[in-house]
């Protein structure tokens, strides 16, 4: 699944195209994504100029006067700005026409239609979005913060993290990422991590992030940046993905097992 990196990649490949274009009309080829997609979208998208592309955890929105387009890329969702007479594909859901010479659509593709294209009316706040806790690169998220709401949670650490009311878009890939880069495993009770140690994984959360983003994010699975290029921090991955392999500090073999449902690879020897 697409994590914060790589919507935040797609966010800003889109938003020199689309943002002060008008909509000119929305094609939809199915009525539901994941959820149906309301009459809103087709109601009163068409004729709203574009004013921003925004991001909200790994939400993107497209606001617009009247409303936001709110848009997730699911498991393997990709958004193209594309030529209008480009050829549609079995998986291109949805095309929002924009107003132009050259003619061009937004189409969102979703294969396992586990995205999303849902309607924010102006000046409320989707249901989706209600809860969730401050942007990771934001001034809002450091060690203190984390130290504060920890105190009393038995959850491992790394469950506390991907928590989405405690921090959004830290997924599994830079939640295992951030936890090796501060030496901390991330089967310690959430509770018990003290506030030193939280201000150095706060610290690894912003700077393993920013760099994703400017790297193109992490190539998994069906994942291409909207100019059609992969990510590339999929090849600098100290921990995810590597259960068995030597730890790149110490060369102990990486142990890993499952925290949540989710796979979790750390070294035993260098995270404590």
């Amino acid at each position: 699944m697409p994590e914060l990196p790589e919507v935040e990649t797609t966010r800003r490949g889109l938003a020199p195209h689309i943002e002060g274009r008008r909509v000119q009309a929305v094609t939809l080829r199915r009525p539901d994504l994941r959820w149906p997609i309301p009459a809103e979208i087709v109601q009163d998208l068409p004729g709203q100029r574009i004013d921003a592309v925004r991001r909200r955890a790994k939400y993107l929105l497209v606001d617009t006067a009247a409303g936001s387009a709110l848009l997730h890329l699911g498991m393997s969702g990709s958004l193209r700005v594309l030529p209008a007479d480009t050829p549609v594909t079995a998986h291109d859901h949805v095309d929002i026409a924009l107003q132009g010479k050259e003619h061009r659509v937004l189409r969102f593709n979703d294969p396992r239609r586990f995205g999303c294209l849902l309607w924010q009316p102006s000046g409320e706040i989707h249901p989706l979005l209600q809860g969730l806790g401050p942007e990771p690169l934001s001034d809002d998220f450091d060690g203190d913060y984390l130290f504060e709401l920890s105190r009393g949670r038995k959850a491992p650490v790394k469950t506390f993290l991907m928590d989405q009311a405690v921090v959004v878009g830290v997924g599994n890939i830079y939640a295992a990422e951030s936890l090796f880069r501060a030496g901390i495993s991330p089967l310690r009770t959430a509770g018990k991590v003290s506030r030193d140690r939280y201000v150095a994984l706060a610290a690894a959360v912003k700077d393993i992030l920013a760099y994703a983003i400017t790297r193109g994010g992490t190539t998994l699975r069906d994942f291409l940046s909207p100019d059609g290029a992969p990510g590339y921090f999929e090849q600098e991955l100290s921990a995810y993905g590597r259960g068995g392999e030597p730890c790149p500090r110490c060369g102990r073999p990486m142990k890993q097992a499952s925290i949540g449902q989710r796979a979790t690879v750390w070294c035993g020897h260098c995270q404590r």
